[in-house]
């Protein structure tokens, strides 16, 4: 996510102060992104000395200015809305770094190491499935947001049956879309087989409090 990006195109709406910023941030991605203030003026000092905002310096205390997007920062973001993101370099995973480190290591048990991912993916795809049915039909912003989740949790649980099957020898499953995990995510229910985000990745921060 570019936390840079994303205050630009809040800023391209008019101006704004930094804590309104990280505010209206938080309204439209829900408790999933977390953005601390610090964060937030800290940007905002990079992209006003890149000439890509610009705000009120005659005032001292930062969270009294407000900041504006300038016209190279209204091109910024045109440019960067239509250039797709960089496919080339895979990043690195780290469910994937610890699944192939299991593999190899001496007296690991894999298969137990993919159950424990496993479990822990699709009780966070359940937790994101429930938020999405608890989500009103009017906040269509973090609907889009929940729903990205589910579907990278769901890709990274059909890895995970993938890898699984190659590592033991067994043929493993094409990458197609499953029809059982999709309908169940769909349909609210607690989908048997999908697939999942890092369980050994960041912290994922759902069911808190929206502001």
């Amino acid at each position: 996510m570019s936390v840079r990006h994303a205050l630009l195109a809040l800023l391209a709406e008019g101006p704004k102060y930094g804590l309104q910023l990280r505010q209206e941030f938080e309204e439209r991605t829900g408790t999933v992104w977390p953005l601390n203030v610090g964060q937030v003026y800290t940007t905002l000092q990079r992209l006003e000395r890149d000439g890509l905002v610009a705000s009120d310096e005659a005032v001292g205390d930062r969270t009294q200015r407000r900041f504006v997007i300038t016209a190279a920062g209204q091109r910024e973001l045109a440019e960067w809305l239509r250039t797709p993101p960089s496919l080339t370099t895979p990043p690195r995973e780290e469910l994937v770094i610890k699944v192939l480190v299991a593999a190899r290591l001496p007296g690991v048990d894999l298969d137990e190491v993919l159950q424990v991912h496993r479990r822990k993916l699709m009780e966070t795809m359940q937790q994101y499935t429930n938020l999405r049915a608890e989500t009103p039909a009017s906040d269509v912003e973090f609907a889009v947001v929940v729903d990205a989740e589910i579907y990278r949790i769901e890709g990274l649980l059909r890895w995970l049956d993938s890898a699984g099957a190659r590592l033991s020898g067994r043929t493993a499953p094409p990458p197609a879309a499953s029809s059982s995990a999709a309908s169940s995510i769909g349909s609210g229910r607690s989908p048997s087989t999908a697939t999942g985000s890092s369980a050994g990745g960041g912290t994922v921060r759902i069911g808190g409090t929206r502001r």
